[in-house]
């Protein structure tokens, strides 16, 4: 008995991807709190008073507010002895109110006042401006960067002309440089760096530093002329407009911008080849 061969209907498929396990997301991580003794120190300005109270809870005179980016709306804070939270909104039932008091100038908070540390360390307004949480590592790893600034700011004043030392000391000591001798300039030179390590390098990395100079003494030396007004240069042999400073810039930095333009870089050379 023969079979009756039944038509089917091919249809064409888009092959399909292949299912993989999903693979997690991974979110940033929060700071881990770490539970521990913590010790505070109020900020130098307020020196070390005998007694020093802060405020505790929210007022109109001492307003003790945090913004929350999650919920995205102001909380009140307040410090309750009996509560775990320190925002008002999720304390429940009575409150015992807590002082929170600074002698000689440091407070130590053990890790059994878990609300406290929390109030001095994430959330109050006035923390990092009237206190801040002694964090000795922190400290430390600070202080080796900066020795790092101090000796790289060394190492560089040393190996810098003459010319370079006289630009950066003329940002620190104005026209004073021009009646300082090499070995003086050297000397001034190393001195600032140690002294302020950070801004040496920024100025030393700055190209318009020496710019700046160049223009400095140009003037000087009657090369080109600022007006009065501290708003145009003009040539000092013919009194001729060379530019005019943008408003509320300064001088010399808009002459230093001028240099690297084509016109600029003419009157750059004119002005080496004079000095």
């Amino acid at each position: 008995m023969a079979k009756k061969a039944e038509a089917v209907e091919k249809t064409e498929v888009a092959p399909q991807p292949k299912i993989t396990k999903k693979e997690k997301i991974q979110q940033p991580l929060e700071p881990v709190w770490e539970i521990k003794d913590r010790l505070y120190n109020l900020a130098d300005r307020l020196g070390k008073p005998i007694v020093y109270s802060l405020a505790s809870k929210h007022s109109a005179k001492f307003p003790l507010l945090y913004f929350d980016e999650k919920l995205g709306y102001q909380r009140e804070l307040r410090y309750a002895t009996n509560q775990k939270s320190v925002f008002v909104d999720e304390q429940k039932g009575q409150s015992t109110l807590g002082r929170i008091v600074f002698r000689d100038g440091r407070l130590y908070v053990p890790k059994e006042q878990q609300n406290l540390q929390k109030l001095l360390s994430l959330y109050h307004p006035l923390r990092n401006k009237y206190f801040s949480e002694d964090k000795p590592r922190e400290q430390a790893m600070n202080e080796v960067e900066y020795i790092n600034y101090e000796i790289e700011a060394l190492l560089a004043a040393k190996e810098m002309g003459v010319e370079g030392l006289e630009a950066i000391l003329r940002v620190e000591f104005g026209e004073r440089v021009d009646l300082l001798s090499s070995s003086e300039l050297k000397r001034d030179g190393l001195v600032f760096a140690k002294r302020n390590p950070i801004l040496f390098l920024q100025l030393a990395n700055d190209e318009n530093v020496e710019l700046r100079n160049i223009g400095i003494k140009a003037v000087q030396q009657g090369i080109i002329s600022l007006s009065q007004d501290q708003r145009t240069f003009s040539y000092g042999e013919t009194g001729r407009k060379l530019m005019t400073v943008p408003f509320d810039e300064h001088p010399y930095s808009a002459l230093a911008v001028f240099f690297k333009t084509d016109e600029g870089m003419d009157v750059y050379k004119h002005i080496i080849k004079k000095l």
